[in-house]
């Protein structure tokens, strides 16, 4: 893929240039010491070919204590900054901390940039980083032939080899011969980087992380001062810590730019016909969707209140969340899930825009609660950060899996509206629509998210406010229903004829006293009612509620105007699904496509649309359960295409799946 890549690029810029480039400013200072050090303070070294490329796939793999998120986040950071459309994947271990050196504490993170529009973090890296044996094992199956691979060199050990199953060293015995295998010493570079600081070997080596991020950066020529300037403000307390750290990072970069082994680096230009004009900055799932609940408060007037327990992977939003007091969020860290909702369904009842997040597990616990919001008909959104089930499941990998637990998993008839963004950007308009249709139809709201958004990151683009919607929505002040005697009364049930939402009356407002609790309402009066006919009406009414929820229809995306094959999607697989979309384009198929953001009620044209198409075709990360929705409502012969590995689908792998359903 990498010789594909370049040789794209060099047709498309006319040819490979070649520049010579100083060392890292501000080498050697700030305790840099050493070998690559000194290198990088001597005069300016021969030049070395430069490649243009529209694209790069980076992944960097090691042991969980190796550092692998923050050296990707660090690089993805400087990429953001430097103009690049990108998409990334972090690929965390499910063990809270497995062995190390072995294969499941191996950490990942993928990183895709690129000059154009991307939508992806990539089917295959171009390049893996890979710190230790069970790295390169882990991971060298997705590595396609004439990729880069640089190792570290000095954890090739014979007894980490043998834990991970090589009865001889990979760099030894021709299997590595189809790749362009760089071998360096990162652990004793790092450490000779730093023999002038007081640390030991084992303190030092620690730092390697910072070193091989400083020789991707010399690489692919990506800004260096934003990750000193995180260096110096991390370790601020420590600054030992954050002059070896700082050190690390210009000795890799130095040492790339000195070191015969790497003669080439590459540029990919900034993708400055991607976006529109407007301020961006890297941006993750959950912070983008926690950044969209604090504008939702603040674009209803309302306080914001978070009542959570942790769980991986929805805590972030927690995190965050408890950083903006500033901003009229309160954040409640419950003892467990039940206390968690229950808290927020009263800070409901009291006139917050209510919140609870949580992943699949949590939902269940949830259940009883929800059930309850949607009997009392109270705004309050569940953030469902899905993840790898069934029970505990697979905490740290995704999974599309919990939208029937989010349709159904109540008892009785309790239908309550769902959401899913579909970008870790898409999170930040998701998160306002889901307030909005909460606050406006009093109902509990389900924002279905997943680990892929939620750890994914991509560039967004700041929000004017005046483009914002307003969410203001008024609390009951007096009587609204006039009794027979002429008496008024507050009816705590009298609907909106429009919206048939029930007013939201705040406790202490006088004369607005009305009681609450799951026992069925009386229609009108919210009094205990037992009557049969009164059920039936109130079950019929509360569906009704949810069903004629104003949403825009869904869009298609048919430029020819000819397929006959639709591809509909939901939730994070619009990144891959568009992805295989435009290859076969590219190709000469015809494809449409279409992706649900609301997944109750369907958007009113989604049955006109399906009869569209002679066949469709419905990728989803579990086993088929928005292909059972469709085919249960429409009665359209939808095709599942699914996968449950705990990773995003690959771009190539759908486009194949699509290519035969067309023919087939």
């Amino acid at each position: 893929m990498t010789s594909q890549v370049s040789s794209t690029a060099e047709q498309a810029d006319g040819a490979v240039v070649a520049e010579q480039r100083p060392p890292l400013p501000g080498a050697g200072q700030d305790g840099a010491s050493g070998p690559a050090a000194d290198a990088g303070q001597q005069e300016k070294t021969e030049a070395k070919e430069v490649r243009k490329l529209d694209r790069v796939i980076i992944r960097f793999a090691g042991d969980s204590g190796d550092g692998m998120q923050l050296t990707g986040d660090r690089f993805t950071s400087e990429t953001a900054s430097f103009g690049n459309d990108l998409s990334t994947l972090p690929n965390f271990p499910a063990e809270i901390r497995a062995p190390a050196g072995t294969l499941p504490g191996v950490s990942s993170f993928q990183l895709h940039f690129a000059d154009h529009d991307i939508l992806t973090p990539g089917d295959a890296p171009n390049v893996l980083v890979a710190m230790n044996p069970a790295a390169l094992k882990a991971n060298i199956a997705d590595v396609p032939r004439g990729a880069e691979i640089i190792v570290n060199t000095d954890e090739f050990t014979k007894r980490a080899m043998q834990k991970v199953g090589y009865a001889q060293s990979p760099l030894e015995d021709g299997s590595l011969d189809g790749y362009s295998v760089h071998p360096v010493p990162l652990t004793t570079l790092t450490v000779e980087a730093l023999k002038e600081f007081d640390l030991s070997r084992k303190d030092a080596g620690r730092s390697k992380n910072m070193f091989a991020l400083g020789l991707l950066s010399w690489m692919y020529h990506r800004p260096t001062e934003g990750t000193e300037k995180f260096l110096k403000s991390k370790f601020a307390k420590k600054p030992d810590i954050m002059a070896a750290n700082i050190a690390a990072f210009r000795a890799g970069w130095n040492f790339g730019e000195t070191t015969e082994d790497f003669a080439v680096s590459y540029e990919v230009a900034p993708a400055s016909q991607a976006f529109p004009t407007g301020t961006y900055r890297n941006i993750s799932g959950n912070l983008a969707l926690s950044y969209g609940l604090v504008a939702a408060g603040q674009l209803a007037q309302l306080p914001l209140y978070l009542g959570s327990y942790p769980i991986t992977p929805a805590s972030d939003i927690l995190h965050e969340l408890s950083k903006h007091k500033n901003f009229g969020v309160r954040t409640f860290q419950a003892e467990d899930e039940i206390a968690g909702i229950g808290a927020a369904l009263g800070a409901a009842f009291g006139g917050s825009l209510a919140v609870t997040t949580t992943s699949g597990p949590g939902v269940a616990l949830k259940s009883e609660t929800i059930g309850l919001a949607v009997s009392l008909e109270l705004p309050l959104l569940i953030v469902d950060i899905q993840r790898g089930g069934p029970s505990t499941g697979l905490p740290t990998k995704t999974e599309q899996a919990d939208l029937l637990q989010a349709m159904y998993g109540r008892n009785g008839e309790a239908p309550v509206p769902v959401v899913a963004p579909q970008t870790p950007a898409d999170c930040f308009d998701a998160a306002i629509e889901a307030a909005r249709i909460a606050l406006e139809y009093r109902t509990p709201v389900f924002l279905l998210s997943d680990g892929y958004l939620a750890n994914g990151s991509e560039p967004w683009r700041v929000p004017e406010t005046d483009t914002l919607p307003d969410l203001r929505t008024p609390f009951a002040t007096g009587p609204n229903h006039t009794q027979d005697d002429g008496t008024e009364v507050f009816w705590p049930y009298k609907r909106d004829p429009e919206t048939l939402a029930r007013p939201w009356a705040v406790p202490g407002t006088a004369g607005l006293e009305h009681r609450i609790g799951g026992i069925e309402k009386q229609d009108g009066t919210g009094n205990i009612s037992y009557d049969p006919a009164n059920h039936e009406f109130m079950v019929r009414t509360r569906q009704a509620k949810i069903d004629n929820i104003d949403v825009p229809d869904i869009e298609v995306d048919d430029p020819s105007g000819g397929a006959r094959l639709l591809v509909l999607g939901w939730g994070s697989t619009y990144g891959p699904i568009t992805a295989a979309v435009r290859r076969m384009r590219t190709d000469g198929e015809y494809v449409a496509q279409a992706h649900l953001r609301h997944l109750n009620p369907f958007p009113k044209n989604l049955g006109e649309i399906l009869g569209r198409y002679d066949k469709v075709v419905i990728p989803e990360m579990n086993l088929g359960q928005l292909a059972s929705l469709i085919r249960a409502k429409y009665l359209v012969d939808a095709q599942s295409f699914t996968q449950v590995t705990g990773l995003p689908f690959k771009a190539e792998q759908l486009a194949t799946a699509l290519k035969e359903a067309l023919d087939g």
